[in-house]
């Protein structure tokens, strides 16, 4: 894969591999194991804007970043324009240069609440959002999928609208919304995508890209700017270091950086329950994996996990 950087409304990225934004997963000392490993660009997990109006704790603490994360983005969810507006100029985005807006979340408590991939079905209120949010000054990019079903591929229309909105970056997830994460990316619906952007804004393909044979395979069938990875990076964060070269490092000394990092930020009990399921998804691929989960997940509390770790990682 060729390496470049991407330009998002005037701002360069080192390189065009992203980490994708994922709930649950991409707080900042994740994201920070990423930077290091060579992405290109990080995320946030997704923030709701509803969450920043009524002054939620527990949505602030998601959009922790320090200066080692330079180009900071944010990723927000909602479905009304203002507030979402209203997220994009508050204080606590501030230090964000870049937000990215959900519209392709297929999960239901998000798109039975008409939020995430439920925009794709709502094209006039999603270029609201994208033109509204312009107005605070940031970038705004845009996650999307290629539609709801198989029956109403919606990606070019919808992005050509997103794109008239002023975003400034499309990511596209080649599955539509009933896929979830399952069957082979849509490569012609990304490549639609594509087309409609004209060269304006670059676009990011998503979906099904566990390495960097993917990553060729992806942009070869679709002309797209850059690939974001998502699952892969969750298994292994240090797979940037395959597309950039960078030398990896034990995965006991990251595990046991990343647990030390996210107990200083998180406490003890995110801690321990966060750091027992990253373990067990550093395992894959491991010898004797599936006792080695066990015993992470009977772990009470960090120094538990930790003296695991250092017994069962090499």
């Amino acid at each position: 894969m060729q390496l470049h950087p991407i330009d998002i409304g005037g701002i360069r990225t080192e390189n065009n591999v992203f980490l994708a934004p994922l709930a649950g997963y991409t707080n900042y000392p994740f994201r920070k194991i990423c930077l290091e490993s060579g992405a290109g660009l990080t995320c946030t997990e997704m923030v709701s804007a509803k969450g920043l109006h009524f002054g939620s704790e527990n949505t602030r603490e998601l959009l922790y970043t320090d200066a080692a994360e330079k180009i900071k983005t944010a990723q927000l969810f909602g479905n009304d324009p203002t507030i979402l507006r209203e997220a994009c100029e508050s204080e606590v985005l501030a230090p964000f240069q870049i937000v990215d807006i959900n519209m392709g979340c297929p999960m239901p408590k998000i798109y039975n609440n008409g939020e995430g991939s439920a925009l794709l079905a709502e094209p006039v209120l999603a270029s609201k959002i994208v033109s509204e949010c312009k107005k605070s000054g940031k970038r705004i990019t845009v996650k999307m999928r290629i539609g709801l079903t198989g029956e109403n591929i919606v990606a070019a229309d919808f992005a050509k609208r997103l794109l008239d909105a002023g975003a400034d970056m499309l990511s596209v997830h080649g599955r539509t919304r009933d896929k979830i994460y399952a069957g082979e990316p849509d490569y012609a619906a990304i490549a639609s995508v594509v087309r409609a952007a004209e060269g304006r804004i670059p676009v990011i393909a998503n979906g099904g890209i566990f390495s960097t044979a993917d990553a060729d395979r992806m942009l070869e069938n679709t002309g797209a700017d850059g690939v974001m990875l998502a699952r892969a990076a969750m298994y292994d964060p240090q797979i940037f270091c395959d597309f950039t070269g960078r030398a990896r490092r034990s995965k006991k000394e990251i595990i046991l950086r990343q647990l030390a990092e996210t107990l200083e930020l998180f406490g003890e009990r995110f801690a321990t329950v966060y750091m027992r399921k990253m373990a067990a998804f550093y395992l894959r691929g491991e010898p004797g994996a599936a006792a080695a989960r066990e015993r992470l997940f009977s772990c009470p509390d960090t120094a538990a996990v930790a003296a695991a770790v250092r017994e069962i990682f090499p």
